[in-house]
């Protein structure tokens, strides 16, 4: 049977979590990478992943843009910093300048910058991959990860511009296929061009695949569903890819 990584899912938001790590391993999930939030998320996601056998939880601790509190943020980062030993990666982390309050406010977009920067220099100490989500701001995001000598970091779920995603490729870094491989005409864009060796597959769950398999809410089973659509996209069978994107996940999150 075909086995395949989700090298993106909220595990802390899907709500029969047990059953649906139950279901990808039915349906050949191997590992699954559980990316944080906040300190909250992340604490779900290292309680699963030290009690979880299979698939195995691979741990990625977070601070999303979009969960930033400006109170807490030493608190977020001192928990990360605390449990690094258990992580294989930095994420979910970033920059989102289209949230309204931050362009109404350039103190809450300085304070995206400062975050961003922070986590970006533990995982530069700490030799980690970074997962990288970033909307209005592809251009900073890709900029301040290359500034900081990130040598490994996915841009999830990428839509940006053409010339920032060749600046990405040619800096070694990496994309992801999601769901938006189905309805996102950016998304399909940037994927095309992207060669497969630089990409990684995805659910993002438990995010909604709209116009997709009749519409569905993710779940890691459902990266066989993004590997579907990502094949038909780049006119090649899942088996071959799935052996590439495999090996990718292999490289970017150092796996046995």
């Amino acid at each position: 049977m075909m086995n395949l990584i989700d090298t993106h899912a909220h595990l802390d938001g899907i709500d029969d979590v047990r059953g649906a790590l139950k279901r990808a391993e039915s349906a050949g999930v191997r590992a699954i990478v559980a990316v944080g939030e906040n300190k909250a998320a992340n604490q779900k996601n290292l309680d699963l992943a030290r009690n979880t056998k299979r698939p195995e939880i691979i741990l990625a601790l977070g601070l999303h843009p979009g969960k930033i509190e400006s109170d807490l943020i030493d608190e977020e980062l001192l928990f990360i910093e605390k449990h690094l030993g258990e992580a294989k990666a930095i994420g979910e982390i970033g920059l989102d300048f289209w949230y309204k309050e931050t362009r109404k406010d350039s103190r809450k977009k300085e304070e995206q910058l400062q975050v961003y920067r922070r986590l970006l220099e533990i995982a530069r100490d700490n030799a980690l991959p970074v997962l990288i989500h970033t909307r209005g701001a592809w251009r900073e995001a890709f900029e301040m990860a290359k500034s900081v000598c990130i040598q490994r970091a996915v841009f999830h779920w990428y839509s940006g511009p053409m010339d920032v995603l060749k600046d990405i490729l040619d800096k070694g870094y990496f994309i992801s296929a999601s769901p938006s491989v189905v309805y996102s005409e950016e998304a399909r864009n940037s994927l095309e061009f992207a060669p497969v060796e630089q990409t990684l597959v995805e659910t993002d769950s438990p995010v909604f695949y709209k116009h997709c398999e009749g519409g569905l809410k993710a779940e890691p089973k459902d990266v066989f569903v993004t590997l579907k659509h990502y094949a038909l996209l780049k006119k090649r069978s899942e088996q071959e890819l799935a052996e590439i994107l495999n090996k990718n996940a292999e490289l970017i999150f150092n796996l046995d």
